[in-house]
């Protein structure tokens, strides 16, 4: 039997290119490779161009600078060395004025200041100010002087009970005149005045003074009286009432009087009244043993002074 690889099929082998062949294929690749080698040449040229120019412009620049730092640091050498000379040149004729300078010593003249102008004159009027001072706060009332004597008059005479209300109903002795006329006409209107003994003649004093002002201002003010305790405020409530012959709608913030126990509260209600228009008149009792400045700013106020033998409220001052 035949052997099992005698059956297989052989397969033969393909031709080996031979040079003709391969001649051919060289030929149809020329063309490819020379439009390689073409494109390489032309990018080669356009970059050793470029590195050209960049090299001539290079020593271009090199030159320029060179040349001028050169001429600029020359120039800069002859000006230096001219300005040398020329201060050189001009001490040395400085030293020679000043060998030759004859000195003569000059009397020195001292003239005022302006500002010391200024300062005497402002003295001057600052004195002037106080020597008017007391005339000018004292002639405050001098226009109404002979309606406030008149009133004051009227005082001493018999009490008129049935007098309208605001009015004095009591009479008042001739100490109490005395105090009200120190007060109208040396102090203007402003400052404090010996306590008459205790409460009740202090109220009355000053429920002479409200009569008095309210001829002079009608109802363009209203009357403030600071005493620090509800009690001490009791005792003016009463007191102006009897003297003055008011009622209890006659106290209060819409009425003619206003009673207050702190200073600070009696100040917001002045500023208040100023603001529109109106005139505060201001009664401290003498239990007040420190009054707040501000309530002294306002121009009408009278301040009782308690004297060294009173004993009221005694218990309130241990």
């Amino acid at each position: 039997m035949p052997d099992d690889t005698d059956l297989t099929p052989q397969v033969p082998a393909p031709p080996e290119p031979g040079p003709e062949l391969q001649n051919r294929e060289q030929k149809n690749h020329a063309p490819l490779i020379q439009l390689a080698l073409t494109e390489l040449q032309e990018r080669r040229d356009a970059l050793q161009q470029e590195i050209d120019t960049l090299t001539q412009r290079k020593q271009q620049l090199e030159t320029e600078m060179a040349a001028s730092f050169a001429g600029q640091s020359d120039a800069i050498a002859r000006r230096v060395k001219g300005f040398q000379e020329y201060l050189g040149g001009a001490l040395q004729g400085l030293a020679q004025s000043v060998e030759t300078l004859e000195l003569v010593a000059q009397p020195v003249v001292v003239q005022p200041s302006p500002l010391d102008a200024q300062q005497s004159a402002a003295e001057a009027a600052d004195q002037a100010a106080s020597a008017g001072a007391a005339p000018a706060l004292a002639d405050t009332f001098r226009p109404d002087e002979e309606l406030i004597r008149a009133n004051l008059k009227r005082f001493l005479e018999q009490p008129d009970f049935y007098a309208d209300p605001w009015k004095l109903r009591r009479s008042l002795d001739g100490a109490d005149t005395a105090v009200l006329e120190d007060w109208f006409f040396n102090q203007g209107g402003r400052g404090a005045q010996p306590s008459r003994g205790s409460r009740p003649r202090n109220v009355l004093l000053a429920s002479a003074l409200i009569a008095v002002v309210g001829e002079l201002y009608g109802d363009q003010f209203q009357t403030l009286v600071l005493a620090g305790q509800p009690e001490r405020l009791g005792d003016w409530r009463r007191g102006l009432q009897d003297a003055l012959g008011l009622g209890r709608e006659d106290f209060g913030p819409n009425s003619g009087i206003v009673l207050f126990e702190r200073g600070d509260a009696l100040v917001e209600r002045a500023d208040r009244l100023e603001e529109r228009g109106e005139v505060p008149l201001i009664l401290i009792d003498a239990s007040e043993q420190v009054v707040d400045i501000p309530v002294l700013q306002f121009p009408l106020w009278l301040a009782f002074a308690a004297g060294p033998g009173e004993t009221d409220d005694i218990d309130d001052l241990l």
